[in-house]
């Protein structure tokens, strides 16, 4: 069966919205979160799309869903959120085993709930590529130079632009895959973790690349807010 697992268990901190997680901001006339949902319940090919959002939030967002998208209720399954983005999907996929048993056929697509312009076309061929090689990752080319510095303070290396991705989501994943990869780390290979896809990187399985847009854009800060409300047709405000 394939899922699909928003990503909702931020705090919004970088957007210096302490009253409210950056998800539930208004975004045209309805909240960045339903947008992004919307994407997802499109796709038929989803079992049921789950949403992993932080504990105190939970009985905020099911209502959301019961005001945006009542028709779809049924489709959508609400789970309290883990420490972590890592401990989020963990907590989705355990909610999925309790419902729908262990299978090695099992797909989980998971989406950052703050990047609501992901398209179709992103979710159909991460789903495509997911069933054909076990992790998917949506990525764009650089456009700018990288630069690494060891110390904050000087150029350690500039590698070449030619092989640099910027990483975005949807990333997916067999679950079983990703359960016996994450299994076998140790503690100190847990806290280097970054994202999900990190999991299979440090074990050299390979994670397929989707193209992804520079329009598929993450609301970290106040200034992509106001791209993403001049993006709806919005009011960008000052």
């Amino acid at each position: 069966m394939i899922f699909a697992a928003v990503l909702a268990g931020g705090s919004g901190k970088r957007m210096h919205t302490a009253d409210m997680p950056k998800q539930f901001l208004p975004l045209g006339e309805r909240p960045v979160i339903i947008h992004t949902l919307e994407k997802f319940l499109t796709c038929s090919r989803f079992e049921k799309v789950y949403v992993g959002m932080h504990p105190d939030w939970v009985d905020y967002m099911r209502d959301l869903v019961q005001r945006y998208v009542p028709g779809f209720a049924d489709r959508i399954c609400v789970v309290p959120g883990g420490s972590d983005r890592n401990g989020t999907i963990f907590n989705i996929i355990h909610s999925i085993e309790e419902t729908y048993g262990q299978s090695d056929e099992h797909v989980i697509v998971t989406h950052d709930a703050v990047r609501p312009f992901v398209t179709i076309r992103m979710i159909e061929e991460n789903i495509d590529a997911v069933l054909r090689c076990g992790a998917v990752d949506t990525v764009v080319p650089a456009v700018d130079t990288i630069v690494v510095s060891e110390d904050g303070k000087v150029i350690s290396q500039i590698p070449n632009r030619a092989q640099m991705y910027q990483g975005q989501t949807p990333q997916s994943f067999r679950i079983s895959l990703l359960k016996e990869l994450y299994a076998s780390l140790s503690e100190e290979e847990k806290e280097i973790l970054t994202d999900a896809c990190k999991i299979c990187v440090v074990r050299d399985y390979p994670v397929q690349l989707v193209q992804g847009a520079d329009t598929n854009l993450k609301i970290t800060t106040p200034g992509d807010y106001k791209i993403a409300q001049a993006m709806v047709g919005g009011k960008i405000g000052d």
